[in-house]
């Protein structure tokens, strides 16, 4: 991923209200380059990191989430076959597809990432945990990949986009399966440094990611002590580590990798944007409002992702319930008037 055109440096702007008073300020939590280096280096940091043993622990960690979960899936659906699904299996997927989910679209995502609301110490340290229980890569990791998504975005630099394998068929297909998964097997890690000082600068927040492996770990554990309780047996324990644990986190990854690579490719465009995002109704349930991706990449650090009544964004609705309470404060929201006047169809 070489030679980024000029648009590479580009942040979009635009107008947002908070608690429904408009003010100007950056749409993208995804700051220049230039403007996240510290002057304190003698050179400028390089925006991936060379390391042989990360690329190892990278590689290993994709094999991992990619086989395990899978196999999970395999063994799960065997049992279906052989003994059926009880309600209390499907109810533990489903509560715990939700939290994990919900910690990676309101968490990782909108919080970390884009500061599309502000919270608590504690409310920072729990949305951190759930995400982290997704699998999907620690949270410095994540935030750094994705704010490096947004920066060259469908461009050499963009880590995972399907648009620059050919317009040919098979140069399309390429393109979709690097983009959903095959990138994590050679991809060059974003540098936290670059593309995510302030989380370094937190202290609690980089406690949370070195634990990593034990949030996953305890993801698996706690739908296996419940699946325990519920049935009094060794089986119903089993029953809970695969639905709840296994299961849930191969149905979230492909939900999550959608998004990296079929809403690049396929769906609708209602805004104009420098790169190619899509809104895919049809995806918008199983990835909790991530699917209205094109409306995203308009306004990056909306906390909303639906911006029509219509458009299901259940991410988004935690985010409206959480500030309701209290519990969250500042969402950002664009105004009526940036919404027109991005909107092809306006």
């Amino acid at each position: 991923m070489i030679g980024a055109d000029s648009h590479s440096s580009r942040v979009h702007s635009g107008s947002l209200r908070v608690k429904d008073k408009p003010m100007s300020m950056p749409l993208d939590s995804t700051t220049q380059i230039e403007s996240l280096t510290d002057t304190n280096f003698p050179k400028k940091p390089k925006i991936t990191i060379e390391s042989d043993r990360l690329k190892t622990v990278g590689l290993l960690h994709a094999w991992g989430i990619l086989l395990i979960p899978f196999l999970g899936f395999v063994v799960a659906i065997a049992l279906v076959g052989s003994s059926g699904i009880k309600p209390w299996q499907l109810g533990l997927l489903i509560a715990m597809y939700t939290l994990t989910l919900g910690g990676i679209t309101v968490g990782f995502h909108r919080h970390f990432t884009h500061s599309a609301f502000r919270t608590n110490t504690p409310m920072r340290v729990i949305l951190a945990i759930l995400g982290s229980m997704a699998a999907q890569g620690s949270l410095l990791y994540w935030v750094s990949n994705h704010r490096r998504h947004h920066q060259y975005s469908d461009q050499p630099l963009d880590p995972h986009s399907p648009n620059l394998q050919g317009e040919s068929l098979l140069g399309q297909l390429r393109g979709l399966f690097h983009a959903h998964m095959g990138w994590m097997f050679h991809h060059e890690f974003a540098n936290p440094i670059i593309f995510a000082k302030d989380l370094i600068k937190d202290p609690i927040i980089c406690a949370v990611n070195r634990l990593y492996f034990w949030w996953i770990v305890l993801g698996l554990v706690i739908p296996a002590i419940v699946g325990g309780l519920l049935t009094w047996t060794w089986m119903g324990v089993f029953q809970g580590f695969l639905w709840g644990g296994l299961v849930r986190i191969f149905l979230a990854h492909h939900a999550t990798w959608s998004i990296n690579s079929i809403t690049h490719l396929y769906g609708t465009r209602p805004f104009d944007t420098r790169e190619q995002s899509t809104n895919n109704s049809w995806l918008a349930i199983p990835t909790g409002g991530e699917a209205w991706h094109n409306n995203h990449h308009a306004f990056p650090n909306s906390a909303l992702f639906g911006l029509k009544w219509w458009q299901i964004d259940w991410g988004g609705w935690v985010i409206r319930t959480l500030e309701f309470t209290g519990l969250v404060w500042d969402v950002k929201m664009p105004t009526v008037e940036a919404i027109k006047a991005k909107n092809n169809y306006s």
